[in-house]
């Protein structure tokens, strides 16, 4: 990526003239001091959700800049990782002119929302080994492609993406690079949010949703540079992450000691798993991963997904999806419920 690289030339010319609206809470910071709230049009009968929430979500983001080393304008929160991938899209993508490269097979959101947006999806397949294709993807962009999607670690494969590789698509590809790090609590390798500061077309997208066990609140995570953190932010709903949503995740990022817990004990289950795949006679081959599921070939996926089904376990079968025919995405459990799994496995 050339040191000379300008955001403003990537974002869509609407936003970039683009004034958010200002909602009563940007207005007005409260400093904690005792105030009388009669500025928002709220019912003032007090419930504990009667006050609209904090639209930057102060508190959260403050937490969230210590535990990763960035400052509080580098991230902005949104309504799952989804609504970040769509702002994302929004403010950088102009309709039925621009292109992004997606990777499959991988996380299948990125192709929802190209469409949704009329945004051209340029996929080029991953390599055998599922790495990234360089010299294809560079092949592949031209002066529109904004947005390079990297999920690393992949989903559904389960692998982190080479280092090397990474590095090659961030110096060579003239757009935005967003590396999904939706397992990266699950890896051994470190995040990229570490260089932020190296790369100015680099965005690292996170969750609450797996690690931290927040699926049902919704809670998705965008680290970037100020730059493009700002243009992000006008464009996002002033309420976009609920009081709700803010409190449970407070909670929960601050109790980090139990989240870790809960790692080490899916990644010891995932060893156990993985070792029991590998006796399992309809299993051709357990692929590595660094993510918590486990990708396996099998000799007929759709018939052992039934089986697996009516042993009382519910599995994802991936075999429609490029270079994964045949496979089964194994989410790992409980040691309660991997227990089950393994019953219904050396059942069928």
């Amino acid at each position: 990526m050339s040191t000379k690289f300008n955001i403003e030339n990537l974002v869509r010319d609407n936003v970039k003239g683009l004034k958010p609206y200002s909602s009563a809470r940007d207005e007005y910071v409260s400093d904690g001091s005792e105030m009388v709230f009669l500025d928002a049009n709220e019912n003032p009968f007090e419930s504990g959700v009667n006050r609209y929430p904090d639209p930057q979500q102060r508190s959260l983001k403050s937490v969230l800049a210590k535990q990763k080393g960035v400052l509080v304008n580098n991230i902005l929160l949104g309504n799952g990782s989804d609504e970040v991938l769509d702002l994302i899209f929004r403010a950088f993508c102009e309709p039925a002119i621009d292109n992004i490269i997606s990777l499959p097979p991988t996380y299948g959101m990125y192709k929802v929302l190209s469409g949704i947006n009329n945004i051209e999806n340029r996929e080029v397949l991953l390599t055998p080994d599922f790495e990234p294709d360089v010299t294809a993807i560079l092949k592949a962009a031209d002066l529109k492609s904004k947005i390079l999607f990297l999920c690393s670690p992949n989903n559904p494969t389960g692998n982190v993406f080479s280092e090397d590789r990474i590095i090659q698509l961030l110096e060579n590809f003239n757009g935005l690079v967003v590396i999904d790090e939706a397992y990266i609590d699950f890896s051994k390798e470190k995040s990229w949010v570490a260089q932020l500061k190296n790369y100015p077309n680099l965005i690292v997208t996170q969750t609450l949703s797996k690690a931290y066990g927040l699926a049902g609140i919704r809670l998705g995570i965008c680290y970037a540079s100020e730059a493009i953190i700002a243009v992000l932010n006008k464009i996002k709903p002033p309420y976009n992450v609920n009081e709700l949503t803010q409190q449970k995740a407070l909670e929960r990022i601050l109790d980090i000691d139990s989240v870790r817990s809960e790692v080490v004990s899916i990644l010891h289950e995932r060893e156990i798993l993985s070792e029991v795949l590998l006796q399992v006679n309809f299993v051709e081959k357990v692929y590595k991963t660094d993510a918590n599921f486990i990708l396996a070939k099998v000799d007929d996926a759709n018939m052992r997904y039934q089986q697996l089904v009516e042993n009382g376990v519910v599995v994802r079968n991936r075999t429609s999806q490029p270079l994964c025919n045949n496979t089964l995405r194994f989410t790992v459990g409980t040691e309660k419920e991997n227990k089950k799994l393994v019953k219904a496995l050396k059942s069928i």
